[in-house]
């Protein structure tokens, strides 16, 4: 699998706090632009693979339906999310993006391709065997998973169990603030817990119980699989909903403030790691 080398902008220390970057929305002329070049060829730019995965269970578990649709728990803040991380990944590093973000399945042939792939909302999540071969070989040849936006101990243990069949000799381990990928770009002090904005606009800071399996909810955890190298294969960024920080920056500069430049300074961080070892 092949890495290319990433030279990253400076940071930018405007406003508040060390990630503050103007909120923009879709009548903005750079982003516009951006978003223009979405139907380029996508050779030779990093791009942004979302996984698509069945879940277990009915409504309200492997689906749901908010603002007048129905999602599968895969589809969680797409495309919004993607496209809007890549316009700051675009902005912030010397990183030359794909704008538009693809769906792959881990049994499609090209997976082995793309060194980057990003799994949200995995608490139902169900793999078959060839599935979890097949990821297991993507990260043993050099891959790179992200997985974001899931709450609890139950949807933690569901994940879990499938790492272990995908990674038996590999356990998960919580990653200390100290890890590169806190300081890769932007310095984070810790995982940033990021409630999506329907709880936040309440006043939660985390989300309520009802809507996930269980209780442990209260502080965010970036948790990883590490090889025998020291590699960091799999990010999980649990207790934390990183994806809506992305999708919701427009809806708002009171969430973009408190919590999308939060948002962006983590997945940043994390791509940069990706590429980069």
């Amino acid at each position: 699998m092949m890495r290319c080398l990433i030279i990253v902008a400076g940071l930018f220390l405007v406003g508040t706090t060390p990630y503050s970057f103007a909120m923009v929305d879709e009548s903005d002329l750079t982003y516009d632009a951006f978003k223009q070049k979405a139907n380029q060829p996508i050779r030779g730019k990093f791009t942004f693979v979302r996984v698509q995965y069945d879940s277990v269970g009915g409504y309200g578990e492997s689906w749901y339906t908010y603002e007048d649709r129905d999602w599968e728990r895969w589809e969680t803040d797409y495309p919004d999310a993607d496209e809007n991380f890549l316009f700051r990944l675009s902005e912030l590093t010397t990183i030359k993006p794909n704008p538009r973000a693809i769906v792959r399945r881990l049994t499609d042939p090209d997976i082995f391709d793309y060194p980057f792939l990003y799994m949200c909302d995995v608490g139902w999540m169900s793999l078959t065997e060839e599935e979890k071969l097949r990821l297991r070989e993507y990260l043993q040849r050099g891959g790179f998973l992200w997985v974001d936006d899931f709450w609890g101990y139950a949807e933690w243990d569901n994940f879990d169990a499938i790492m272990r069949d995908v990674l038996p000799e590999t356990p998960w381990q919580d990653l200390p603030t100290s890890h590169p990928v806190f300081n890769m770009v932007f310095p984070l002090a810790e995982c940033p817990m990021i409630p999506a904005r329907v709880f936040a606009v309440q006043g939660w800071t985390t989300e309520p119980a009802w809507i996930h399996k269980s209780g442990g909810l209260e502080e965010a955890h970036c948790r990883g699989y590490v090889d025998k190298n020291n590699r960091l294969m799999v990010l999980a960024t649990h207790n934390t909903d990183i994806g809506d920080g992305f999708e919701r920056e427009a809806e708002g500069e009171w969430y973009f403030e408190k919590y999308s430049t939060k948002a962006y300074a983590m997945g940043i961080n994390i791509v940069v790691y990706a590429l980069t070892h």
